[in-house]
């Protein structure tokens, strides 16, 4: 069979884009957009939460959501070849140990490059277990994540503790990557974010965040998302590695090499999670141990809330980013705002469900809202420990939130031996 012909086939049995759903047209989604923030600026000026959408707080969620972007946009490779990595904690650990072993050396560039392999070994390994040997995804990703624990504490004994600066838990200092601001354009928008009017002011915030004090190795990473897209969306390429996870048997009878696109896709996960746990380290400047946090796992979670998709996966790293970034500026003031946002969120998922004539779930939505207004209203601050477990708490009420309208690719996670298409 000729390659147009396979691909053509293929073409006609891969599902459609969306899962089947209807696509939203750019206005639809930029008013989508407009009434978010409009929300947010609401919350706002209710709240007193000045810095709710600050300048500083939009730069430092956007800081802290790259590297959970970048292990769920490599959740998202490999898933969409059939290969679940659980592993991705352990890759992005690898690539924080060897970003800052290479950057505090070589320079922070070089460090990314060293980051970025650390990752792809650990793909590496993770497909070798997985696709030749047939080792539950989720048993080797659990184990290399253990592995790359231990690993990383060892070697740490004998370099970063006999250099002047380090010790065995911890990097000497790495030098930063260079960083850009718009010129003029910064200063305006802060100064009018300063002036905290309404949605004009929460507006100028988001965009003043995106062009002041960002970091080049930022920009690379946000560019991956649509490269990414258009990688496995709009090329042949692509069109096979994710026929590989729909179906192997169907792909390989088309004559596509199903073990070579798993490897590929898998070694390109573990390198994207290893830049972000480059990233990590680069970015402070410093290597420490336990650096990731588990963001590797919310980078997984982040994916499975975009329906393995790369946009969505974007706006789920950016939600986890922004409720890690709430503790760290303003801390629980802030935290205490996001707690009538989400009392106003389920108000208008209550009037949704019974537009809908959902008249159970509209009622359990309102007991929940109400308990919400409730908390917000008797109380001005939230213990610090439910500050610092925000960004976990929201993983999971996202995760239980989007389960329903999940569609996973059908051959995700499931064993395939060489031959079956034939």
């Amino acid at each position: 069979m000729s390659e147009s012909t396979s691909t053509v086939s293929m073409a006609s049995t891969a599902p459609k884009k969306g899962g089947g759903r209807r696509k939203l047209s750019l206005p639809v989604v930029l008013l989508i957009v407009a009434g978010g923030l409009a929300l947010f600026s609401l919350v706002r000026v209710i709240s007193g939460a000045d810095d709710l959408t600050s300048v500083g707080q939009v730069s430092g969620a956007l800081q802290l959501a790259v590297p959970i972007g970048l292990a769920g946009l490599g959740g998202l490779w490999a898933e969409r070849a059939g290969v679940i990595n659980i592993g991705l904690e352990g890759m992005m650990i690898l690539g924080t140990w060897f970003g800052a072993w290479a950057g505090y050396q070589w320079g922070p560039w070089t460090g990314v490059v060293v980051g970025i392999a650390g990752g792809a070994l650990g793909g590496l390994l993770h497909a070798v277990m997985t696709v030749s040997f047939k080792v539950n995804h989720i048993v080797s990703g659990v184990a290399i994540t253990i592995l790359a624990t231990g690993l990383t504490r060892y070697l740490s004994n004998f370099t970063f503790a006999e250099t002047e600066g380090g010790s065995s838990k911890q990097s000497p200092r790495i030098d930063a990557i260079d960083r850009i601001t718009v010129p003029g354009l910064s200063d305006w928008l802060a100064d009018l974010q300063a002036e905290h009017w309404f949605f004009v002011s929460d507006l100028a915030g988001v965009l003043g965040g995106l062009i002041t004090n960002l970091s080049l190795l930022t920009v690379v990473a946000l560019l991956l998302v649509p490269g990414t897209w258009w990688v496995l969306w709009r090329t042949s390429f692509g069109l096979r590695l994710r026929s590989c996870g729909e179906n192997p048997v169907a792909a390989e009878s088309l004559g596509v090499n199903v073990y070579k696109y798993k490897y590929i896709a898998v070694v390109v996960s573990g390198a994207l999670a290893g830049l972000g746990g480059a990233f990590l380290a680069i970015i402070t400047g410093i290597y420490q141990e336990g650096q990731t946090g588990g963001r590797g796992y919310i980078g997984l979670a982040a994916m499975i809330f975009g329906n393995w998709m790369p946009g969505g996966m974007a706006l789920g790293a950016g939600l986890f980013g922004f409720t890690d970034s709430l503790k760290l500026r303003g801390g629980a003031v802030n935290v205490h705002a996001m707690l009538l946002l989400l009392a106003i969120l389920l108000l208008i998922v209550v009037f949704w469900q019974l537009y809908k004539k959902k008249y159970l779930q509209a009622v359990i939505s309102a007991a929940f809202s109400a308990l919400l207004f409730a908390w917000y209203a008797l109380t001005d601050v939230l213990p610090s420990q439910f500050v610092d477990a925000a960004p976990y708490v929201a993983t999971l009420l996202v995760l239980a939130v989007s389960a329903q309208r999940l569609r996973p690719p059908k051959a995700d996670g499931q064993p395939y031996f060489k031959g079956q298409g034939k």
